[in-house]
């Protein structure tokens, strides 16, 4: 596929965001070789961040020149796809000031589950806000052929360019970014009947939060650091409720498909798009409290409500490692 660089003349934006769509693993991995070794002959440097074994037919298809590249498994490290903007993308090209980035990232698979689908669009639609005027290519391959009509047509909404092996395309569905991400803001389904709820208010019943997450948890079978880093996340999250909002919160938690599960209900208003994958400067001494979350959790789910904001963060228990969905439901499936 073609997809060099456009300049900067007359404004526009160095930034390039692609929706690759291939439909076999010789169209995938031709299409994403080409990319990278177009970043190799401009000797710009390189990431290619895909889940499990599709790194390795693009390296393969590299060659020698694979010894540059940056390999990272987006299964792993893009498990939550809150994760991926801060921690993969924005930190690769944080390591290359400078210069421009290349990317191959790959956060929507068929194997990805329906609960965990809406974080994955709003992801692709933010970072295109995330990278405005960055000097950078980010390439997103979509399986055609296995993944549903509607992650194809939720790609052409959030990629302002679009191609497949032979070309690449302006999307005439590319939406703004911001907006798209707001029509994935839906309300979460109810926790279980037996899900059990603990209201608090105010900072000084912090220790009391983490005192019922810790028990639930423990019961759950998290341990050691996994343990400690529910704990933070969650702390985080009633931190900002109580520092926030004058109005109490509410922790839910339960174990649902192979997940720890804690919700977080409050009336505050989280503003900014972006809170939560954009680190602040360094010279900052707050906004890292949904960072940090997006961090340790393997899924978080965030809904504006009409009257305040959910926040539904999953960690996935010693013996379903892989997914907060437990592999139900998945994107695969045709509609």
């Amino acid at each position: 596929m073609t997809s060099a660089p456009e300049g900067t003349p007359n404004g526009v934006d160095p930034f390039r965001h692609i929706g690759l769509f291939y439909r076999d693993v010789g169209e995938y991995a031709a299409a994403c070789a080409e990319f990278v070794e177009q970043a190799l002959d401009a000797g710009d440097p390189a990431l290619v961040a895909v889940p499990g074994r599709n790194g390795e037919l693009i390296r393969g298809r590299l060659g020698a020149g694979a010894a540059t590249v940056t390999f990272k498994d987006m299964a792993r490290d893009g498990r939550n796809p809150g994760r991926i903007i801060p921690s993969v993308l924005l930190a690769f090209a944080g390591a290359n000031p400078g210069r421009r980035v290349w990317i191959i990232g790959e956060p929507i698979w068929a194997g990805r589950d329906d609960i965990e689908y809406p974080a994955c669009v709003v992801h692709e639609a933010l970072i295109n806000a995330a990278f405005a005027g960055r000097e950078a290519s980010i390439l997103c391959p979509y399986d055609a052929s296995a993944l549903a009509a509607r992650a194809l047509a939720d790609a052409a909404r959030t990629h302002p360019l679009v191609g497949d092996v032979n070309a690449t395309w302006a999307s005439p569905a590319y939406r703004d970014p911001v907006e798209t991400a707001a029509m994935f803001d839906l309300p979460l389904p109810d926790p279980p009947r037996d899900a059990a709820p603990y209201t608090f208010r105010g900072t000084i019943a912090l220790p009391a939060v983490r005192a019922f997450v810790a028990e639930h948890a423990t019961a759950a079978g998290l341990r050691d650091q996994r343990l400690e880093e529910v704990l933070v996340a969650v702390n985080e999250l009633a931190t900002n409720t109580a520092e926030y909002t004058d109005e109490p919160g509410m922790i839910t938690a339960w174990v649902e498909n192979g997940s720890f599960v804690c919700q977080l209900d409050d009336f505050g208003r989280i503003t900014d798009p972006l809170a939560g994958r954009v680190p602040p400067t360094d010279s900052a001494t707050r906004g890292r409290g949904l960072l940090i979350v997006n961090e340790l959790a393997d899924l978080v789910r965030l809904h504006h409500r009409p009257s305040g904001t959910s926040i539904r963060v999953h960690f996935g228990l010693p013996a379903c490692p892989d997914g907060p969905g437990g592999g139900e439901g998945q994107v695969a499936a045709g509609v």
